[in-house]
């Protein structure tokens, strides 16, 4: 009963910290952070940079995308960039904000626990993880490896980061900064490292030469 007790405590601190996520993904943060370009962290061309850089790299280890899960997807700004370049896949966002999900359609749910029916060949969590908290984030880690069968893209802030990279004049400070062996160590329990953001599901059929790979 205790490994019972201890599920649903889980699933009741993942429902907490959702609806507190989603009320404060509201319209005023993403003015903030994505809509006006004093404060703005990215822009729409670096979004399309990065898409395709997703693209390439998934073409490039051959691996057929038909569904792609974009999760914490925010305003969109991968889906129009990923269709002209992946035509034939299916593009999914997941957000956990109601007023996005309102305002274009996204599925809410929570990263920690969100299922599909099917996996995704391809998986984007672009700068979501650092919102969660340490046991959330582990959680949201293992269900990406549930609902990814192929090649995950995934980003988030470090403590490195903040310190030395990001302009913290346009980046939310109000995150959970742990270092990136922590996500590494996570992370490597079911993905093999290549590299810029990319990792592998383990036993995903793909072949990487040794030095493409990260350790």
């Amino acid at each position: 009963m205790s490994g019972v007790r201890r599920q649903r405590g889980l699933r009741a601190a993942a429902s907490l910290e959702a609806q507190s996520l989603s009320a404060r993904f509201n319209r005023d943060y993403y003015r903030q952070f994505y809509l006006d370009g004093r404060s703005a962290v990215t822009s729409r061309a670096e979004m399309r940079a990065r898409a395709a850089l997703i693209a390439a790299f998934v073409r490039y280890v051959g691996c057929p995308v038909r569904r792609v899960l974009d999760a914490g997807c925010g305003l969109g700004l991968l889906r129009a960039p990923l269709h002209r370049l992946l035509p034939e896949a299916e593009y999914t966002g997941l957000e956990v904000s109601e007023y996005l999900c309102h305002r274009y359609g996204w599925i809410q749910g929570s990263l920690c626990d969100w299922r599909s029916r099917r996996p995704f060949e391809l998986v984007i969590c672009y700068d979501v993880l650092q919102y969660l908290d340490d046991r959330a984030a582990a959680a949201a880690i293992r269900n990406l490896a549930r609902l990814c069968r192929g090649v995950l893209y995934v980003t988030a802030l470090t403590r490195h980061d903040w310190l030395e990279n990001c302009d913290q004049r346009r980046t939310d400070p109000d995150v959970h900064l742990r270092s990136g062996q922590w996500y590494r160590r996570e992370l490597s329990r079911s993905f093999r490292p290549v590299g810029a953001g990319f990792w592998i599901r383990r036993g995903a059929p793909f072949v990487i030469w040794e030095m493409e790979q990260c350790g």
